[in-house]
């Protein structure tokens, strides 16, 4: 019996350590999104100077939104590798193309020193980032979902998501250190590159612990590796799963980038509150998802994840504009806390449930292929462009709150998927996983 409790306990630390392991190259492709979200102001005056602020703005926002028009790419190219040559060769390859366009982006000289290659080359860096992380967040949920033990999956690839938002904890407090020890202009001229240089130099380290992953059983026992032509074949075939995936997955991307991303912009330029108390929002609210997104996995692994998800866009539909609305109307410190707590609530239990979900929808030759192409246009057509959207639809409405019918939509987006999903599902029950 002791032999056995041992043989538990080493296992248990051995999962773990996978878990951690694998969510690494995670933690970094979310640092330096978040990072670009939230020195945009400074990116855009470096990069992309212009008479108008607005247009500025824009024109940055553009181009972090063009990084996820890479990533259905990379996730039917790199997806399809993925379920090719295993979990742990692809995943490696995918953070080695991560790493490049970080460190070009951090290198990269401003708009007064070399023109219009500046702007060219941040974007060359942002599209090696989306071809990339096309395939990342596909790869490690499958990764999480495969090593879980039975009957907590939901739990286990909450931790894909859950490493994210220590990514936007870390970020924020660097964030945070910096405006409080360094004076606004040396931040405004070379200081916003220093938590960027501090991604690149953890990359060797992530390298370290993606080497010593071990392939899933899963994988190892399969016996049949699909081409890249029966992937796209099989991929064209299952199309409406597909589709509906990447319906579910907008709630997801639209919150989490409207939350996080967005959120210390829409503070200091809309709302007008100080960067110090846009910062520490933003960081309370990864603390905030970090707590609901396992919580989220493992109630959809007790009750199912369709209640879950049904529940979450309900009272995302019912709420989100007005939550805003309330927070426009008497912007503060505390009021902003308070409704994107909220919103930080309904995206961590629904992604929870989500993220487990999608895995179980998808074929199971093309789990990583099919799983990161739903999410990747997703994040395309609906997530990455959140800020830039965001921005528009405040400038062309007038309506701090306007932010508010873009995840109402995509809440409603959500709901329609799911429940046609897992009616779908209910019809032909083959479908299930």
């Amino acid at each position: 019996m002791q032999d056995s409790m041992k043989s538990a306990a080493t296992s248990a630390r051995a999962k773990i350590a996978a878990v951690f392991r694998v969510t690494s190259g995670n933690f970094l492709e979310q640092f330096d999104f978040f990072l670009f979200g939230f020195y945009a102001n400074h990116i855009a005056a470096a990069f992309f100077p212009s008479s108008s602020e607005f247009a500025s703005l824009m024109m940055t926002f553009a181009v972090f939104g063009a990084g996820f028009l890479m990533r259905p790419l990379g996730a039917v190219i790199l997806g399809a590798y993925i379920d090719d040559v295993g979990r742990r060769k692809g995943l490696i390859v995918t953070l080695s193309i991560m790493a490049s366009g970080t460190l070009l982006i951090v290198m990269v000289p401003d708009y007064s020193s070399i023109g219009l290659v500046a702007p060219l080359l941040v974007l060359i860096g942002r599209l090696l980032q989306g071809f990339s992380a096309g395939a990342e967040l596909g790869g490690v949920s499958v990764y999480l979902a495969e090593i879980a033990t039975p009957g907590r999956k939901g739990f286990y690839t909450a931790w894909q998501s859950g490493s994210q938002q220590v990514a936007i904890i870390v970020a924020a407090a660097l964030g945070y250190a910096l405006n409080q020890g360094m004076a606004a202009s040396d931040v405004a001229a070379w200081g916003w590159r220093i938590p960027f240089a501090i991604g690149c130099m953890i990359v060797p380290f992530i390298f370290l612990l993606r080497r010593n992953l071990k392939e899933t059983e899963e994988f190892s026992a399969r016996r049949h590796r699909p081409t890249m032509r029966e992937v796209f074949r099989t991929l064209m075939q299952n199309w409406v799963t597909v589709v509906a995936g990447m319906l579910m997955v907008a709630m997801t991307t639209t919150a989490f980038y409207l939350i996080t991303v967005y959120a210390p912009t829409f503070g200091k330029n809309v709302l007008e509150l100080s960067t110090a108390d846009a910062l520490l929002v933003t960081l309370l609210v990864g603390v905030s998802n970090f707590i609901w997104l396992p919580i989220g996995g493992a109630l959809s692994d007790r009750i199912g994840r369709k209640p879950v998800l049904v529940a979450m866009t309900v009272m995302a539909i019912v709420s989100a504009y007005p939550a805003l609305s309330y927070l426009a109307q008497a912007a503060s410190f505390a009021h902003m806390l308070e409704v994107l707590l909220w919103l930080s609530f309904l995206y961590g239990m629904y992604n929870g449930a989500m993220i487990p979900a999608l895995t179980e929808i998808m074929p199971v030759e093309v789990r990583v292929a099919g799983f990161s192409l739903a999410y990747s246009l997703a994040t395309a057509v609906f997530g990455g462009f959140t800020p830039a959207i965001s921005t528009a639809l405040i400038h062309a409405t007038g309506d701090k709150a306007a932010p508010g019918y873009w995840m109402t939509f995509a809440a409603l987006c959500a709901l329609l998927a799911t429940l046609f999903m897992y009616r779908r599902i209910s019809v032909q029950p083959q479908l299930a996983v």
